[in-house]
């Protein structure tokens, strides 16, 4: 028995990362997970690699026609949501100075808009009870450098979960956010301009955490499907961090 057989999950930004070491958790305990992500190819090659019971919808949770197209393919496979996973977004280092109009609008559209609309268009399908689940980030609270409109993204999507939890209650629907650290992720190693560089933040990265080394994705993913499944049922608008202590100690 799965700690998830017979449940249905939706999970955004999928493509790769904590989006696809959970979508492919939720599967492996039983299950069907419908997965988005913006680039044909590697939602592509996620499905592939969940295997079954997975659906791939290509979405840019900015787009709300997207969204709807995503709750309309699932709607037409006459399911219902149990499990609701909003985890696409992103960022990227922008001093104040720096800080363009582009830059705002991307962060904020992916991160805030993106998550806001992903959870109030699923409203009709997500069953009594279900479990939504945000990804939020240490950043929010520790004023790293350059990180600022990111940071305040992600502060964002923290107050909505808590706000959430409470507007939601009385359907039974618990709203949480889980908090990683640094993971090393293809997300990551985005962050910086060539592959020398990505290896030099990771290293630095790694030296702030307490455990002394970066997280795996699979580890994130273990902590929300704690937060899907059933084991979690008495938690609703609180945050679990997965951050090797970062924020903690």
């Amino acid at each position: 028995m799965g700690q998830l057989d017979g449940k249905t999950a939706v999970v955004t930004g999928a493509n790769s990362g904590i989006g696809l070491a959970s979508a492919r958790r939720f599967a492996a305990e039983g299950a069907y997970v419908f997965i988005t992500g913006r680039r044909q190819e590697a939602l592509d090659a996620a499905v592939a690699e969940i295997g079954a019971n997975v659906t791939g919808v290509r979405v840019d949770v900015s787009d709300l026609a997207d969204l709807d197209r995503l709750y309309a393919v699932i709607a037409e496979q006459g399911r219902r949501i149990d499990v609701l996973f909003a985890n696409a977004g992103g960022g990227e280092f922008s001093p104040l100075e720096q800080v363009t109009e582009r830059h705002f609008d991307q962060t904020f559209g992916s991160n805030v808009k993106g998550t806001l609309f992903t959870v109030q268009k699923a409203l009709p399908l997500l069953n009594d009870d279900a479990s939504v689940i945000f990804t939020g980030s240490t950043a929010a609270t520790s004023g790293a450098e350059a990180f600022g409109v990111y940071a305040a993204s992600k502060a964002a999507i923290r107050s909505l979960a808590r706000t959430w939890a409470n507007e939601l209650r009385g359907r039974g629907i618990r709203v949480n956010t889980l908090v990683p650290g640094p993971i090393d992720t293809p997300g990551i190693a985005g962050l910086a301009s060539d592959q020398e560089s990505a290896a030099q933040l990771k290293d630095f990265l790694a030296s702030t955490v307490p455990l002394g080394r970066m997280g795996r994705p699979e580890e994130a993913a273990a902590a929300a499907l704690f937060l899907a499944s059933d084991q979690s049922s008495f938690v609703t608008g609180s945050e679990l961090f997965v951050d090797g202590g970062l924020n903690q100690i």
